[in-house]
């Protein structure tokens, strides 16, 4: 889809800390999207990398929407790191309101048996166990303004087998815990819940499939669409925003009904588009 062109302020006077925020050049991540479109709506936005010219990068992009950006390098694995970077942003803009965890990697194998153990605990480090430190290092400042929302980025991996156990794995468990996060702290006003993308066009994923293989990706889905990083960006922001106040332990897929479809008919449908 293309860039957003209208703003509605949905975000004035909030400010948002985006984890794997940065980007390279032009091309948009999910969470320069994010970053992009939240101060598009009025947000101050930390942008959390752990490369400071990926994150710079998209501070410059905030700035393109005269927005308050703010470019933090950091661990998301590391709990000294996370709780910097939450103190850094609160003392820059008086605060946290929400929180976007974001950041994201798939490890290399499709079965366990090719799976380095080093390479499934950094998996399950960065897809999961970043939510767990970010989310508590902030919620103090969360609890204590007036947003108090956490949106967090999964998968339909973690709703569906794909193939991708180190990946899918640590993303169920992103959204188990964004439901005991619902349940636990909603009497305070905290709400939580899950963007889960499916086939989307982002750089990660840019380089790993042929013409043929992004075929596939888009007629998978019965809207015979694939998604872009502003697909999730939008949804990101409705969640965040005031206009879901009554929506909390959700788990929004953004896939195009890709997960609601048996895998034959799926099958069936792509060969009756090509015969």
């Amino acid at each position: 889809m293309p860039q957003p062109a209208k703003s509605y302020d949905r975000l004035s006077g909030l400010t948002a800390l985006v984890t794997g925020g940065g980007s390279e050049g032009a091309a948009f991540s999910v969470g320069k999207a994010i970053a992009t479109l939240f101060a598009r709506e009025g947000a101050r936005v930390a942008v959390l990398d752990i490369d400071g010219a990926r994150a710079e990068n998209t501070v410059a992009s905030i700035a393109q929407e005269s927005g308050a950006g703010l470019a933090l390098i950091g661990d998301v694995t590391d709990e000294a790191a996370c709780a910097a970077a939450v103190k850094a942003c609160a003392d820059r803009f008086g605060g946290i309101d929400i929180l976007v965890n974001n950041v994201a990697i798939v490890p290399r194998g499709s079965r366990l048996e090719q799976i380095d153990p080093a390479d499934w605990r950094r998996a399950m480090d960065i897809n999961f166990n970043s939510a767990f430190l970010m989310t508590r290092a902030a919620l103090p400042y969360l609890l204590a303004s007036t947003g108090k929302a956490v949106v967090s980025i999964a998968s339909v991996a973690g709703l569906r087998a794909y193939s991708a156990p180190g990946y899918g794995a640590a993303k169920a468990a992103l959204i188990q815990l964004t439901r005991d996060l619902a349940s636990t702290y909603g009497p305070e006003g905290l709400r939580a819940n899950v963007v889960a993308p499916g086939h989307i066009r982002t750089p990660m994923v840019a380089n790993l499939n042929n013409a043929a293989d992004w075929e596939v990706r888009r007629l998978v889905a019965p809207l015979a669409l694939e998604g872009d990083a502003w697909d999730i960006a939008q949804a990101t922001l409705f969640l965040a925003s005031a206009e879901a106040r009554f929506i909390s332990g959700v788990c929004l897929p953004v896939d195009g009904a890709a997960s609601e479809i048996g895998p034959l008919i799926a099958v069936q449908r792509h060969r009756a588009r090509s015969a």
